[in-house]
């Protein structure tokens, strides 16, 4: 392997990963090209079931073949979605001992004070309303950073 496989793998390896979880195709697309530009590493699921196997907490966690789930720094997920909604999706997550401190992002189109205040009493970082806007997601990155060991970075405001 030569020196720029090396180096190439471990920006890979730095590049925060992000889950993001929406129903809509088109929400999770921009979602996922929006993070993409903030040099992230991302993987989709349209629903929190999906978002759950990916994260090796699904219904049949013991059998799955990647019960140890991805090495996800963050979730964003959308709040309105059929079966399990982002809300729902947050509980488990912060019931879990395996993933509770990843941390979930909610995102929704509609502003509903005593939903916002539902989600962050559950342990949400944060509740953007959609759509997201590259400001949003910059700001998300660099909140990232800090939970990983500092290399001289500086967060600016939005």
């Amino acid at each position: 392997m030569d020196s720029s496989t090396k180096v190439g793998m471990k920006e890979e390896e730095e590049r925060p990963h992000v889950l993001v979880v929406d129903d809509s195709l088109v929400d999770r697309k921009i979602m996922e090209r929006l993070f993409t530009n903030s040099a992230c590493k991302v993987t989709t699921a349209e629903n929190g079931q999906k978002a759950l196997e990916l994260l090796g907490q699904g219904e049949d966690k013991h059998n799955n073949i990647n019960h140890q789930g991805l090495k996800i720094n963050l979730v964003v997920t959308d709040y309105c979605m059929p079966g399990m909604t982002g809300y729902d999706l947050l509980k488990k997550v912060k019931e879990s001992c395996d993933i509770k401190e990843i941390p979930v992002i909610i995102v929704s189109s509609e502003n509903v004070p005593t939903r916002i205040e539902k989600c962050l009493k559950e342990g949400a970082q944060e509740f953007i309303l959609k759509p997201l806007k590259q400001s949003d997601v910059k700001k998300l990155r660099c909140q990232m950073q800090f939970t990983q060991p500092m290399k001289g970075r500086l967060c600016m405001g939005r």
